[in-house]
């Protein structure tokens, strides 16, 4: 154990302990037995809402100050050793354009016999479109028709109709990367495998380890889009998905238990596991996480690694998003009943503590409820939910709320921090409370509803807002209220209340900004990635390194500026060290950007070959988002943001060649002069012109290479300047002479005449 683990241990104590010394006071000494009926059952609901919080988390604690005692470390395996896989894609009624992203990754997977994987479409929609896609690429198509067991009854089908040891799983729109085999399959070999003096090797006949049954293996689930918070929050930049604080902390915490979640894709199961508790079970709307259970209970070891190896498209509308929450919530309470997991012998004790707490999650949002309530019904109602006085809240409360916050950044690793927990439930709160009251107490929604992945083109959805509206109103009121002719000390001794208040209202400013929505302006996503790429126009070559890819976009830079007209094909071709894709496509606009130039290109792939190569160019990687929160930004950052990026209207770049600024005194052929104030290769945009009495429109002048440029008037200004435009007359020529490049080179060396 290293400094580190050891300080954030020591914080972790230091917090549990405070916490139940302030969750004992609480209990003990706080509730309002002589205020009435209702302040008291408000005061036992929100001693309730508090402790419910603080287990969960004490547990999420503990968890991380033992996940370093379970650790599978992925073996090196000779290649006659690895197993044949069965590769099923998921598919219900999603479009066979995501289909072929996910499709082809999958052929594109390494592996030492790629004979022995077997790549299979599950599609039970059953469509002849989906059936070509499968025929395009060589793959298998297990088609299912009239399906009343949704995901489950699809995978099942494809269960008994194939026959390899294990399974990798996908849903449709996720694309894994070349490497997601070898990082996966591996760990099913421990068993046969030990690792001695930094070395692997196969162990004898009775050195097998039969207690290291590997059940599943469970990838990150990742996207290469931002997901809401972080769009329709303006905080691409910011904060990480808010899936990923699951899938890579509290799901690998889950390792020292034994009670991994399956997230339905992005994994590797042994089928072994899959027959001992009979296929994917039905009486529930998320097989996933109830299959992962299953297998528990039989006796495998499901792990999960933190290493990113697929992403998929993350929901883009708030009403899919809000609909995929709830049936997770169902689903996983369901799956919860169905198990029996919370009190079954077939787990550890530590495994059902983890999954109690997964039930408990999610109360987390009727615990949000009332914690923005109750500051609201002492502030405005007058109701004492909370009996006590200033200083023993300060001497209890303050103390452990500090080392809380310090511990919730400890276990987070900076994905998340505790306003951004605070933050996430208020937004989702109105909609989960009923839901999760109706599954608990068995009204189950057995209806499975595919997430939808469409993009959306148009985010306002302030319907959605109400409810938080109508909570921000109360809690202004209550502030309004409270603070109204207190001065001084008063006001010191009303600072917690006015702490909580203001805490919520910052909460609910953020769902309503969540729920404003933003509109969306781009088709496909924008991925960084800084490849080498080389540009082509008839004889002109540049060499340059992208800076984003997308399906139907790149952007690249170039030192310097280059010569490429908008208003022709140009031919691209990238470069990786696994890929080689030829596109073209045209200039949609150029910019000047850290010392060089950006071009953005719209582009197509020249063949389906280079379309395969160039889709695994976009996607066959790490994604570009933030993968730790900015610990610079704060809630009042956010809030600025959010308020100037909806003002503010966006104005589209529109330049489509490079403006190359000059400041150049010149002296034409015929004695005429200028001075060149900057040249697109196209115009050169010019002033203080000095005709030496000509009478005529057009000039030669002469490059220090000897490069004639025939320039002529146009009579046009630039809008609200004296600087007149001259075109050059004789381009077409010049890029056939492959005179282009020395051009730019000769105008813009230093300020000299020439004639």
């Amino acid at each position: 154990m290293n400094n580190e683990e050891k300080k954030r241990n020591v914080v972790f104590i230091i917090a549990m302990a405070l916490m139940t010394m302030y969750l004992g006071w609480r209990v003990v000494f706080t509730l309002p037995f002589h205020q009435g009926v209702l302040n008291l059952v408000f005061g036992i609901l929100l001693i309730v809402a508090e402790t419910v919080t603080v287990f969960t988390t004490f547990e999420l604690f503990y968890q991380k100050m033992r996940m370093n005692k379970f650790h599978l470390e992925c073996p090196e395996i000779p290649d006659e050793c690895y197993p044949d896989v069965d590769v099923f894609i998921a598919t219900h009624n999603e479009p066979a354009d995501i289909l072929y992203k996910t499709v082809n990754a999958c052929t594109f997977m390494t592996y030492p016999d790629k004979r022995k994987v077997h790549i299979y479409i599950c599609d039970d929609g059953n469509r002849e479109e989906i059936a070509g896609l499968a025929r395009q690429f060589g793959v298998g198509y297990l088609g299912l028709a009239d399906n009343k067991n949704a995901k489950s009854g699809n995978l099942n089908n494809a269960l008994s109709r194939t026959s390899s040891p294990l399974i990798a799983t996908f849903d449709a729109d996720m694309i894994p990367q070349h490497t997601f085999l070898m990082k996966t399959v591996p760990y099913f070999l421990l068993p046969r495998f030990v690792k001695e003096n930094g070395e692997w090797r196969l162990r004898k006949e009775e050195e097998l380890d039969k207690k290291l049954k590997i059940g599943l293996i469970q990838t990150p689930q990742s996207f290469y889009n931002p997901d809401l918070f972080q769009f329709n929050l303006y905080a691409e930049g910011n904060i990480p998905n808010e899936q990923d604080f699951f899938s890579k902390e509290v799901n690998t915490m889950r390792n020292a238990s034994n009670a991994v979640a399956y997230t339905g894709s992005n994994t590797v199961i042994a089928r072994e596991a899959m027959e001992k508790i009979g296929g994917f079970p039905l009486k529930t709307i998320t097989e996933d996480f109830e299959t992962s259970i299953r297998i528990q209970k039989a006796g495998y070891i499901t792990y999960a690694t933190d290493e990113i190896q697929a992403a998929g498209l993350a929901t883009t509308t708030i009403k899919s998003m809000l609909k995929q929450r709830v049936r997770w919530a169902r689903g996983v309470i369901q799956s919860l009943q169905n198990t029996h997991a919370v009190y079954t012998p077939k787990l550890p004790l530590l495994a059902r503590i983890t999954y109690l707490n997964s039930f408990l999650y999610w109360w987390s949002f009727f615990n949000r409820l009332i914690f923005i309530l109750s500051p609201i019904l002492f502030a405005l109602f007058d109701f004492q939910i909370v009996n006590s006085h200033f200083w023993d809240v300060v001497v209890f409360w303050l103390p452990a709320y500090f080392f809380y916050s310090i511990s919730m950044r400890f276990l987070s690793g900076n994905i998340r921090n505790q306003r951004w927990s605070q933050i996430i439930d208020t937004i989702f709160m109105p909609y989960l409370i009923i839901p999760v009251l109706l599954e608990t107490f068995h009204i189950h929604q057995r209806t499975f509803k595919v997430t939808d992945k469409k993009k959306e083109t148009g985010g306002i959805g302030f319907g959605f807002a109400i409810p938080h509206a109508v909570l921000l109103a109360l809690s202004i009121a209550a502030m309004v209220r409270f603070v109204n002719g207190k001065y001084g000390w008063a006001l010191f001794y009303s600072s917690i209340i006015i702490f909580w208040i203001t805490y919520n209202m910052v909460a609910l400013f953020y769902a309503i900004f969540f729920m404003l929505g933003r509109r969306t302006y781009r088709s496909n996503e924008r991925i960084r990635a800084e490849e080498d790429i080389r540009i082509r126009y008839k004889k002109l070559s540049y060499e340059a390194k992208t800076l984003d890819v997308s399906e139907n976009g790149l952007a690249f830079w170039s030192g310097k500026p280059v010569y490429l007209p908008d208003s022709n094909n140009i031919q691209f071709e990238i470069t990786t060290p696994c890929y080689k894709a030829s596109l073209f496509g045209r200039i949609v606009y150029v910019k000047e950007q850290s010392g060089g130039w950006r071009y953005s290109a719209a582009v197509q792939a020249a063949d389906d070959e280079n379309r395969r190569q160039y889709m695994q160019v976009i996607y066959d990687r790490t994604h570009s988002l933030p993968k730790k929160m900015d610990l610079w930004i704060t809630a009042y950052d956010d809030m600025l943001r959010n308020i100037v990026k909806r003002l503010r209207r966006p104005f589209p770049d529109r330049r489509k060649m490079p403006r190359i600024r000059l400041g150049k005194q010149v002296v034409f052929a015929n004695g005429a002069a200028c001075r060149l104030i900057d040249f697109n290769y196209r115009f050169f945009s010019v002033s203080d012109f000095d005709t030496n009495g000509s009478q005529d429109d057009k000039f030669i002048y002469t490059t220090e290479s000897g490069i004639p440029l025939i320039l002529k008037r146009t009579g046009t200004y630039i809008r609200h300047s004296s600087e007149e435009l001259l075109s050059i007359v004789n381009l077409n020529d010049l890029i056939k002479r492959n005179q282009i490049n020395q051009i730019l080179v000769d105008i813009t060396n230093a300020n000299e005449d020439e004639g």
